[in-house]
């Protein structure tokens, strides 16, 4: 039988015009501040922006940005909240800060879910923030968000840099659109990020430097916006949406 929730995915995201979700491959690289980062700078520029949080075992965006849990609005499909311009949804919406112990099919049936049910509207961008990993999760995403553009971070280690090597591997392999490669957390020069995109032919997207500032100002999107972090992702922003 045909799951009616694959065509409902598609419905949901037909008014969207750029799917850029942020990957990585590995857990503790900041992709999560960068996909967060990046949705409210954007947003500020006056771009219609959605940020989605698919890591649905260990959410944190809604920590990020400073999102209350709130209770979800339903008008045919379940309407994000909004946040100085970003259109937010994430399973914290629903659970809080209850674990939620799912493997296997259940990851696969609760990712449809949430892609089935959230009401997008009308978006220049949704940012996807991706769990890590090479699991069900990333070829679950790959197999149902069309049109997507990854967006992958890595740091200066050398062994991120190769965890990373094979998550862009894989998604050539998929022959899916790669925006290019970010550097986050630059605590000193270093080519490996960049030699990382070359070896691929992508663009090199820019780097991050690690920002003392950012523990603090985490949970405020004000100060967020004041830090490097901030500074850094508006480039980045601005060279994907060239």
């Amino acid at each position: 039988m045909i799951d009616p929730r694959v065509a409902a995915v598609e419905t949901r995201l037909e008014g969207v015009r750029r799917l850029l979700p942020v990957t990585g491959g590995k857990g503790g690289i900041g992709k999560s501040v960068v996909a967060s980062l990046l949705a409210l700078v954007l947003a500020e520029r006056g771009k219609r922006v959605g940020l989605l949080d698919l890591d649905l075992t260990g959410p944190c965006d809604h920590l990020i940005l400073g999102i209350e849990r709130g209770v979800p609005v339903e008008k045919f499909g379940v309407e994000p909240s909004l946040h100085d311009g970003v259109h937010f949804m994430s399973v914290s919406t629903f659970a809080g800060e209850t674990p939620a112990p799912l493997r296997g099919d259940d990851l696969s049936n609760a990712l449809l879910e949430i892609l089935a049910i959230t009401q997008w509207g009308e978006l220049d961008v949704l940012v996807l923030d991706l769990p890590p990993g090479l699991g069900d999760m990333a070829l679950d995403a790959v197999r149902y968000i069309p049109r997507a553009e990854y967006i992958a971070v890595s740091t200066a280690s050398r062994v991120v840099c190769e965890t990373v090597r094979r998550n862009l591997k894989l998604l050539s392999e998929l022959d899916v659109t790669i925006a290019g490669v970010v550097e986050n957390m630059q605590r000193a020069p270093s080519d490996n990020v960049r030699d990382l995109a070359a070896d691929f032919s992508l663009p090199f997207l820019g780097a991050i430097p690690f920002d003392d500032s950012l523990e603090a100002a985490s949970g405020d999107r004000a100060r967020l916006l004041e830090t490097t972090v901030a500074a850094s992702l508006r480039l980045v922003g601005g060279q994907v949406l060239a």
